[in-house]
């Protein structure tokens, strides 16, 4: 069986506060808990995920860090500091990083109000302070606010490891899939460090098949290669459209008309690479 790492699951528990962005009523609005989580990579046959942050607050991160520390398929996690304040982040940063699973920093910009968020200067001395600690930065959702600034952040802090989540959502079935790949593009070409997850590809009333998802993987493939691309699973984002292993199953169809040397690459070796996974973790 090949190796796969699921570089992008969630988990949370609406029990407590936070998530304001999940829908009432909708099939996200519930807790989506560990035990599920790795229940489903079961299912689908996948060993490890990463987990990544659904929620700007230190409890989401707290609960993923005792989601990994309790469950062996959840190998990482990549949780919030507060970066627009760099004092605060790097103190937060300090306790993160004490423990194993943590391996990356995200931020919900998509969500936040301002335009400018990645130039701000206390953000940017924040994410010296991640990359100083080894840590990868990734971003949600950048098209089309925020993947011109990403591919400048990454021009500007060459030392920073930059994950463009979801390939930036490209706007499948409009008439900004130009302008979308142009900024993707000048991503990868910004730094070797920029990496891009095949995830969260769903679009509103576009079909989620091989062939409409093909040109989407060759733009990402000529752009970054393999070895700087990795796959996402990006549950439970993927309940409404039928779950994890749907999703997978046209994922992995898509990925296996490539070579096995990039096969390995986008499910398992860029993850660890990127992650610091080792293969004990996964």
């Amino acid at each position: 069986m090949r190796d796969v790492v699921d570089t992008h699951l969630h988990v949370w528990d609406l029990a407590g506060d936070g998530y304001g962005w999940v829908p009432p009523g909708s099939e996200l609005h519930r807790s989506f808990l560990p035990d599920e989580a790795v229940g489903e990579l079961a299912r689908a046959g996948i060993g490890s995920a990463v987990l990544v942050q659904a929620d700007d607050t230190l409890a989401d991160t707290g609960f993923m860090l005792e989601a990994a520390a309790s469950h062996d398929a959840l190998v990482g996690v990549v949780g919030w500091v507060r970066l627009d304040t760099a004092r605060e982040a790097g103190a937060q940063l300090a306790d993160h990083v004490a423990h194993p699973a943590f391996r990356g920093v995200r931020h919900l910009v998509h969500d936040d109000p301002r335009d400018d968020f990645l130039a701000l200067p206390d953000v940017r001395r924040s994410l010296r302070e991640v990359a100083r600690h080894g840590l990868a930065f990734d971003v949600p959702d950048a098209w089309p606010r925020h993947l011109d600034a990403v591919a400048a952040l990454a021009r500007d802090l060459p030392e920073l490891t930059v994950v463009v989540d979801h390939l930036a959502k490209p706007p499948r079935g409009t008439d900004q899939m130009a302008a979308w790949e142009r900024s993707l593009r000048a991503v990868a070409a910004a730094s070797p460090r920029t990496v891009a997850k095949v995830s969260g590809l769903q679009a509103p009333g576009q079909p989620f098949t091989e062939a409409a998802l093909r040109p989407v993987l060759e733009v990402a493939l000529d752009a970054f290669g393999p070895g700087r691309l990795m796959y996402g699973g990006d549950w439970p984002m993927t309940v409404p459209q039928g779950g994890y292993l749907p999703h997978w199953e046209v994922v992995s169809r898509l990925v296996a008309e490539l070579s096995p040397d990039e096969q390995d690459a986008l499910l398992s070796g860029t993850a660890r690479r990127v992650y610091r996974l080792t293969a004990q973790e996964v």
